[in-house]
């Protein structure tokens, strides 16, 4: 295969773009030659780990600060270069400063956590898997990639991985092969982009402290972004692609359509825009396709007729993090019911202490009726009259297999991370969209029985996923998950609509004993039927 990237590189550019020999990840191929000597993609290694003490007082926290930064190669930017002597000297005097006043090393660690829980930069933030996920996720079906690390979270992940690192130097080759732009020009982009989004302080500080800019941050940056343009360029369609490329992407497709939406696996939007811009006339265009076909299998195995299409929001495309934060936007959707409810401060107390459960089979005998909407948009889920006396459920269908369990999954996670209170004044409905509607699938399954009423009712659908014994496990592993506004509300209408309807235990009985009534009645009316034609015999003697 041709890897070179111009028409008549040099010698030296060819090595560029070469696939690395041994661990990918380790062995970035050099482009001094190119950059000049302040940017090359050099091997890295993993910085040694630092504890610190539980006890010990200010005086120890100061010392183990001090120790810390040491420890990461002298470095307190946290960049991954080593400090001069003066930088040593000022770093140092810095520190006794901090020896002789504590307090303004705590004033400086509240300021970072302020400004590290900022609403804004939650939004952006690439963020680690909240704890509650963690927990249900022991085998790493729905946290851990299968065949590429995308960010630096998992960049130093099992062999498993070594391949999609090799692919990316060959996604890198063609995305400058079909932009037409010179090495310098494409990588230059993304080192803009990524310092436009501040794309190193959206990771977590632990994770960026042993990964220099220039020798590992930046290279990840774009051969990721390569890899991920390609990506999306194959699954919108596009035409004249490469054979190889394209073979690899379609014998994976499966595992790394859910590899680029986990939630630690995830780089800047802004940075994959940047690659997709040079590499296509239309990158919108692309990107909406891409998001549409993600959304179209995101929930059901139904095919729509025609090519799928979203209803493209600009300004929130200009905001988005990363690519799950897209998807999970357009999957979501907005919430259309015919009232959208006005929520006061005591309402929201009470729908947050809820805790009315029951399963389908119980909804039943209450007189609730489950269907599936048609608008497939999350947050339509309520009550609504039905028959005068009774009540209608709604919700989006499912067709769950394990690719639609790890996307759901990792959309919670972030809705977790992102939106710390479902019950603010200023949090939307939308915003626990995804927790709500798998909390309460949650509450309507307590055994197979619910899962199999939910697949009379349309609720689960398709045959190919989960049986009911999967599907239930999956379901009762989600109960720690947050409240959210939407489930608090469905909460809240079920139980007043029991507390508005005393007949509701007479219905139940009649519910689960209608077969023997009828029985019975048939009997009796059989009955009746042989005395009455008993009774005109007589008559008529």
């Amino acid at each position: 295969m041709n890897w070179t990237a111009e028409e008549a590189p040099a010698d030296d550019a060819q090595e560029v773009w070469a696939p690395a020999v041994g661990h990918p990840a380790l062995q970035y191929s050099s482009i001094v030659d190119i950059f000049g000597s302040s940017c090359s993609l050099q091997p890295y290694v993993v910085p040694a780990s630092t504890s610190s003490s539980s006890s010990g007082g200010p005086q120890l926290l100061v010392e183990n600060n001090y120790y810390a930064a040491a420890a990461q190669h002298h470095d307190p930017t946290g960049k991954g270069t080593t400090m001069t002597h003066e930088d040593l000297s000022s770093f140092e005097q810095q520190m006794e400063s901090y020896m002789n006043s504590p307090k303004k090393l705590f004033q400086e660690r509240k300021k970072e956590f302020e400004d590290a829980y900022n609403a804004q930069f939650m939004k952006q933030k690439m963020h680690r898997y909240p704890p509650s996920i963690r927990a249900l996720d022991d085998d790493g079906l729905y946290t851990v990639p299968r065949v590429v690390a995308i960010g630096p979270y998992h960049h130093y992940g099992g062999g498993h991985l070594k391949q999609a690192e090799e692919v990316k130097h060959a996604a890198a080759c063609h995305c400058i092969t079909e932009s037409g732009r010179s090495v310098e020009e494409m990588y230059g982009a993304v080192i803009s982009a990524a310092n436009d989004s501040d794309a190193r302080g959206l990771y977590h500080t632990d994770v960026m402290a042993g990964l220099g800019d220039d020798d590992c941050f930046l290279p990840m940056m774009f051969f990721d972004a390569c890899f991920l343009v390609m990506y999306i360029l194959k699954r919108s369609g596009a035409e004249n692609y490469d054979p190889t490329l394209y073979d690899f992407f379609e014998s994976n497709d499966d595992d790394i359509a859910h590899d680029i939406m986990l939630l630690e696996n995830q780089i800047p939007l802004q940075v994959v825009d940047a690659v997709m811009n040079m590499c296509t006339a239309e990158p919108l265009e692309r990107m909406k396709m891409f998001i549409a076909r993600c959304k179209d299998g995101c929930l059901q195995d139904r095919v729509e007729p025609g090519l799928p299409r979203v209803d493209w929001d600009e300004d929130y495309y200009n905001k988005a993090p990363h690519l799950l934060g897209l998807l999970r936007f357009y999957v979501v959707g907005k919430r259309r019911r015919s009232r959208k409810p006005k929520v006061s401060p005591s309402d929201l107390k009470k729908m947050e202490s809820i805790t009315i459960s029951a399963g389908a089979i119980e909804l039943a005998e209450m007189g609730i009726f489950l269907t599936a909407n048609e608008t497939t948009e999350l947050p339509d889920m309520g009550l609504s009259r039905k028959w005068i006396i009774f009540a209608e459920l709604s919700m989006a269908p499912l067709s769950l297999n394990d690719a639609r369990a790890s996307w759901l999954v990792n959309m919670a996670a972030l809705e977790l991370c992102t939106t710390p209170d479902f019950f603010d004044a200023e949090a939307e409905f939308e915003d626990s969209a995804v927790c709500s509607y798998l909390l309460l699938l949650c509450m309507l399954m307590h055994r197979e029985e619910d899962v199999h009423e939910l697949r009379t009712k349309g609720i689960l659908q398709g045959g190919a996923g989960l049986n009911n014994k999967k599907t239930l496990d999956f379901f009762t592993s989600l109960q720690s998950l947050r409240k959210g506004r939407c489930y608090a509300l469905v909460m809240v209408e079920i139980q007043n609509y029991r507390n508005k309807r005393p007949w509701i235990k007479v219905y139940a009985f009649l519910y689960n004993n209608w077969k023997y009534i009828v029985a019975v009645g048939s009997a009796f009316s059989g009955f009746i039927g042989i005395i009455t034609a008993l009774m005109k015999l007589k008559g008529a003697h």
